[in-house]
């Protein structure tokens, strides 16, 4: 009989559902629980069977867990989240504002290492898989330039900072490309970009009762990290224009590496991405790389981990001999 590994789920929103389908594709798996902030009983889970309980008594459940996939957003949750439950469980995590992933490392790292566990932070696409192929891109072509485009699609951290902002009662975020800037790229130009001239920003808000639409609108666009270095457009429309057209959640995108190789040849590596379900698809990356944690947990490490130290062939439930002779 097939060893399971235990997953449990922290937080219960789009990313948590996605995680929760994710794991039933995968038989040496198993979803052990869901641990929400929530009250518990007001949680439908996707399998009504599954055990919805506090995020507070998540601690009374250790021996159940072998690892917690961390599903909270990345602007206000994950920043407390991440050390607080990686001092105490193998988790792994989508945390995803790029400019403070060394920070937020380091702060895991420390507390991974005071627990004896394992936590992989910033897994998804971007940063994740995206980051792998710039990695493979400036190794591969040392001489060259990379770049990356994201959309169109609805980004969700953006779209979850968007909501946080006081008089924003319900939002979303598209992060839209520039077709100039992209097929300039593919070209082999390497042309210079500034980030403004590579995406803008949509957003679609409804306000709060009695919210200043000015107030939020300012808010909005200059907020770092997320908005302040983009043109970005603040759209206010109704909740049930909300419902209706923007309950979706496509995005995609491509990492570009234009460069030359040895003896001057134009080299261009492209890898993109077109996604229905944002959430759903980075449910699947988070699900799959839960599987490593496992096993360096397994192998006795301890720390954080980012998707460049983890062999691939640790992803896959196939045996390393399968690998070679399937794959390789």
């Amino acid at each position: 009989m097939i060893e399971k590994i235990r997953i449990a789920i922290a937080g219960y929103g789009n990313l948590g559902r996605g995680t929760e389908a994710a794991i039933a594709q995968n038989p040496d798996m198993e979803l052990t629980g869901v641990y929400t902030r929530r009250d518990p009983a007001s949680v439908q889970t996707l399998n009504g069977s599954v055990a919805v309980r506090h995020l507070d008594d998540i601690d009374q459940y250790k021996n159940e867990i072998d690892v917690l996939v961390l599903c909270g957003g990345s602007k206000n949750d994950l920043p407390e989240q991440g050390p607080a439950l990686a001092a105490r469980f193998n988790t792994v995590d989508s945390y995803d504002t790029h400019a403070r992933i060394p920070q937020y490392f380091d702060a895991v790292d420390a507390a991974a290492r005071s627990g004896g566990n394992v936590a992989l932070i910033s897994v998804g696409w971007d940063p994740g898989l995206f980051s792998l192929n710039r990695l493979f891109g400036e190794t591969v072509l040392p001489k060259g330039d990379t770049y990356t485009f994201w959309g169109k699609g609805l980004s969700q951290g953006h779209s979850d900072a968007v909501r946080r902002v006081p008089g924003v009662k319900a939002a979303v975020q598209y992060t839209v490309p520039s077709i100039d800037a992209i097929e300039q790229v593919r070209s082999g130009l390497r042309p210079t970009l500034t980030t403004r001239q590579k995406h803008t920003r949509e957003c679609f808000v409804v306000l709060a009762e009695g919210a200043d639409a000015e107030q939020v609108r300012e808010a909005i666009v200059t907020m770092p990290d997320y908005f302040a270095d983009y043109d970005t457009t603040v759209n206010f429309i109704s909740e049930e224009t909300l419902r209706r057209e923007h309950s979706a959640m496509p995005h995609g995108g491509f990492v570009i590496r234009s460069g030359e190789s040895g003896d001057g040849d134009k080299q261009v590596i492209e890898y993109s991405l077109t996604l229905e379900s944002n959430p759903a698809f980075t449910s699947s990356v988070l699900v799959a790389y839960a599987r490593a944690v496992y096993r360096l947990s397994r192998a006795g490490e301890t720390g954080a981990r980012t998707v460049f130290d983890i062999a691939p062939g640790l992803l896959s439930p196939r045996s390393p001999a399968e690998l070679r002779r399937d794959l390789l």
